[in-house]
């Protein structure tokens, strides 16, 4: 049986970023930190922090008054930074920069008159950080049939952003219905899905064409994780989303000739390769691993300037 690798796969720019924002802070200031929600959707990563100090909450309300708050790489509306100042909190942002790119194109539309629909998933924390940059302006989309539902009140005057962790296929025949509908629409003149987003899902189309069974390790939470696995299906291939090693299967494994494992942005690296030895283990045979043509993303975020050395 032979094992596929994606690449790339795994941590971006944005989660290393994240996830070193919430080290260095408690280098510095020592424990406790607040985080406003999860880091990143992954509750290995969060433990980790846990353990080493990060206390995670929901609404600044929670935090002390003066403590450090970190909000996360999702991103927040200006409503939870009010109510952080209001704490007289000390607060760091660890906003992926290509999230804050979406904040900056919503104000700045919303700033010419426009109304902003927007694609993504309803309840996603970074669509409530974006969609909260402009309450009572902007419209949620998700499917072709909440397209033909809207009601705007000035359809020459619209403009669209996306949710940056989405399928890159799906999002296109959404924004293609707006288009169809509202031919005066400003659709992102670049497309918001990040490119960690479109290079996993490339990489998943290419294991597609290959195996028999992809996994993709990912944490139920993550969008981008949700979504190489519908890339898979959409393909006609078996796709599953797994948390561990120990979720995998030893029937997933009947008739099996190639696996191919990729992860979302916020997995590590260390759970991919227990996953490798696990399926070395139910396989009964050899087995060999091979990865993809390695990929270098070649993309860095500077860290907040109070926590640059």
């Amino acid at each position: 049986m032979e094992i596929l690798l994606a690449s790339p796969r795994g941590f971006c720019a944005g989660v290393d970023r994240a996830i070193e924002i919430v080290e260095r802070a408690l280098e510095r200031y020592g424990a406790p930190v607040y985080v406003r929600h999860e880091i990143v959707h992954n509750r290995y990563v969060v433990d980790a922090l846990r353990k080493k100090g990060a206390i995670f909450i929901e609404s600044p309300s929670e935090a002390p008054v003066g403590a450090q708050l970190i909000f996360s790489a999702h991103g927040v509306s200006p409503q939870v930074r009010r109510e952080a100042a209001e704490s007289k909190l000390q607060t760091i942002d660890a906003t992926c920069p290509l999230v804050t790119k979406v904040h900056v194109e919503v104000k700045r539309m919303v700033a010419q008159g426009f109304e902003i629909i927007m694609i993504g998933h309803a309840g996603h924390v970074e669509v409530e950080g974006t969609m909260g940059q402009a309450p009572g302006k902007m419209h949620l989309v998700e499917t072709v049939e909440d397209v033909q539902r809207l009601k705007v009140k000035n359809p020459e005057r619209l403009g669209c952003v996306t949710q940056t962790t989405l399928s890159i296929d799906d999002t296109a025949v959404v924004k293609e219905s707006l288009k169809q509908r509202f031919p005066s629409i400003l659709l992102p003149k670049r497309d918001d899905i990040c490119y960690a987003t479109q290079n996993r899902q490339d990489a998943v189309k290419s294991l597609a064409e290959k195996a028999d069974l992809v996994i993709i390790v990912g944490a139920p939470a993550s969008s981008n994780s949700n979504r190489l696995v519908e890339v898979a299906a959409k393909r006609g291939i078996r796709s599953v989303l797994i948390q561990n090693a120990e979720a995998i299967e030893s029937d997933w494994l009947d008739g099996v000739t190639c696996v191919g494992v990729s992860a979302g942005a916020s997995t590590p690296e260390f759970l991919i390769e227990q996953v490798i030895e696990r399926l070395k283990e139910l396989h009964a045979g050899d087995v060999c691993v091979r990865s993809l043509t390695q990929v270098d993303e070649g993309m860095t975020f500077r860290l907040p300037a109070i926590l640059r050395d």
